[in-house]
């Protein structure tokens, strides 16, 4: 049944049925109260159909072990971080795929400072889980569930107080913005935000109904329908998020999306100028922070590519801003977790000092175009042969920290093998669509030899 199983950095997750079962749930939730030796959890859920089913084997688990539960209901991932260190809880679970298709669920540990597990602290849970080693509480001493419909407010409220955040002008300026939340768990979060941020909005897929009525990673090529309504009202941006709500996409003000690079990029650019210090970015994300890095005159640091590895390398260096290319922005001053509504506070105020469009913005970044690509592999077993790649390709700077990198001048790819689905992801930038396609291209075809 573990086959059927993806364990990383990012958690466990599978399909509902096929491997993720209430018996796997309820035994790695026992798994997480050991670790912790009971204590608080926070819990919370996105809002795909098999959440309930998945929330109470969580629970189940978690009160076997002596654990005081405290139930958040509905909320975008970042919310069950914000909490954890908020409410100085021992831990928490955020039960979501995120941007898997909705037959799939997981389980995101996260410990007491309110960030995702460590390796070290991921692997003594995975010890734990598969000895079986689970230390339950005796009748007396059974668990308690508590409800706390509070932490999106809380989350909010947090937003508001950033440091460079000027709510009044914001307000005065009621910039129009259109959501797309994927009726994900960022449906009542997003729109609630963006209404105390004084702005008129448009909504789609914010029904919080679970129906993904598009592809939930916001990508480009899934937000069609965010594009259209932004153009026909007239709006000045829009801003997308996955099923969980930690991801940010902006559409144009022309409904055009941006790519979801273009998030982290703008955002890294407007704080920089706030404050300056270190930049960390994982190994899949675009040059365009590199060169925006170097006009600061501040360092840029690549780690391996999970939230984890980012927070991580983030701590070491003292970075003040970093992320991942997905979407993913991380401010420290708020919380080291990537978080969509952050994000969404960074962009507007960049719009309203800027006195520019978002496009206008956006053409002001470095040029690149990037290409991704994905290969199913045959199995989760199946391995890369890195050597006979670099063997056939124009030599380069290699990094083989996560899989495979290669840079050249004006160009690099990156291949690795997933930690959330069964696939090889290929990343290739370029300063032309051409040449980051034929370069994608070339290397799908040594992997199929």
């Amino acid at each position: 049944m573990k086959n059927n199983l993806m364990i990383s950095v990012s958690g466990v997750r599978g399909i509902v049925g096929d491997g993720l079962t209430p018996d796997v749930i309820s035994r790695f939730s026992m798994a997480f109260g050991t670790f912790l030796k009971k204590g608080r959890v926070i819990i919370g859920k996105d809002t795909r159909p098999s959440g309930e089913m998945v929330k109470h084997s969580v629970i189940s688990g978690l009160v076997a072990t002596g654990c005081e539960v405290i139930d958040l209901g509905v909320c975008p991932t970042p919310t069950v971080l914000y909490n954890v260190k908020n409410l100085h809880a021992d831990g928490g679970i955020a039960i979501t795929a995120s941007h898997n298709p909705s037959e799939w669920n997981a389980l995101k540990f996260v410990n007491n400072e309110g960030t995702f597990l460590t390796r070290s602290q991921a692997k003594k849970l995975l010890d734990i889980f598969n000895k079986g080693s689970f230390k339950t509480a005796d009748w007396q001493n059974i668990g308690v569930l508590k409800t706390d419909s509070s932490g999106i407010k809380r989350h909010i409220d947090g937003v508001l107080r950033l440091s460079f955040l000027n709510i009044r002008k914001l307000r005065r300026r009621k910039f129009r913005v259109g959501v797309d939340c994927v009726n994900g768990a960022a449906s009542s979060a997003f729109p609630e935000l963006l209404e105390k941020l004084g702005c008129k909005i448009k909504k789609v897929y914010c029904d919080g109904n679970g129906k993904f009525l598009r592809n939930p990673e916001p990508i480009a090529k899934n937000l069609s329908a965010l594009g259209k309504m932004v153009s026909k009202e007239g709006l000045d941006i829009g801003f997308a998020t996955d099923a969980d709500g930690d991801r940010l996409s902006i559409v144009g003000n022309d409904g055009t999306p941006l790519g979801e690079e273009h998030s982290l990029a703008l955002a890294v650019s407007y704080f920089l100028s706030k404050k300056r210090g270190n930049v960390v970015i994982n190994l899949s994300s675009s040059r365009m922070t590199d060169d925006i890095v170097k006009t600061h005159k501040v360092k840029v640091f690549r780690s391996k590519v999970g939230e984890a590895n980012v927070v991580k390398k983030m701590k070491q260096t003292n970075a003040v801003i970093g992320g991942e290319g997905n979407g993913g922005i991380i401010l420290p001053e708020f919380q080291m977790t990537r978080d969509g509504m952050s994000g969404i506070a960074l962009i507007l105020s960049y719009l309203l000092e800027s006195g520019k469009t978002i496009l206008q913005l956006k053409n002001e970044l470095p040029s690149y175009y990037i290409i991704k690509e994905k290969k199913k592999l045959n199995s989760r077993e199946h391995k890369l042969n890195y050597e006979k790649i670099i063997k056939l390709l124009p030599k380069g700077r290699i990094n083989n920290n996560d899989g495979l990198r290669i840079d050249w001048k004006d160009c690099w790819i990156h291949i690795r093998k997933s930690g959330t689905e069964p696939i090889v992801r290929i990343i290739a930038e370029a300063k032309s669509k051409k040449e980051a396609t034929l370069l994608c291209r070339k290397v799908k075809k040594i992997i199929d030899v």
